[in-house]
């Protein structure tokens, strides 16, 4: 496991038809698609002993939930049902950082530090376009 890209080369990497859809304007998206693709490279740290195996598992189910629920809720258009997807998506963010949190032991310090701040960074996005959905009125 090499260094992990950071958020600026992995976007250069990113297929142009993802970065052409709207979704992507979603600052918040391509942190989560990020995040997902760092977990997935994690995961390889915690497969290496039994304990982590059940972590990993787990782990990447909720990581892969964050922009799968931002990608469903977008689909289905702006306003409550939308809002409803976003505290899905924050709410699995918070359960992958309790996953890190249960699997720390296994992982590099540096690579448990960054991926709880950047699950901090991915909430505190999140949080305020819940309410914004909430209120969204159509015309």
């Amino acid at each position: 496991m090499g260094r992990a890209p950071s958020f600026e080369e992995w976007v250069a990497q990113v297929p142009e038809s993802l970065k052409q859809d709207p979704l992507w304007d979603f600052q918040v998206y391509p942190k989560a698609l990020y995040f997902y693709d760092l977990a997935w490279e994690d995961c390889e740290y915690l497969l290496k002993d039994p304990r982590g195996r059940a972590v990993a598992h787990q782990l990447i189910r909720s990581a892969g939930s964050i922009s799968a629920n931002i990608e469903e809720g977008y689909g289905r258009g702006y306003g409550k049902e939308y809002s409803y997807f976003l505290r899905v998506s924050i709410g699995s963010a918070r359960e992958t950082r309790g996953w890190y949190y249960r699997g720390r032991r296994l992982l590099p310090p540096d690579v448990f530090k960054h991926r709880l701040s950047l699950l901090d960074e991915i909430i505190a996005m999140l949080a305020p376009n819940i309410q914004r959905q909430r209120q969204y009125q159509r015309k």
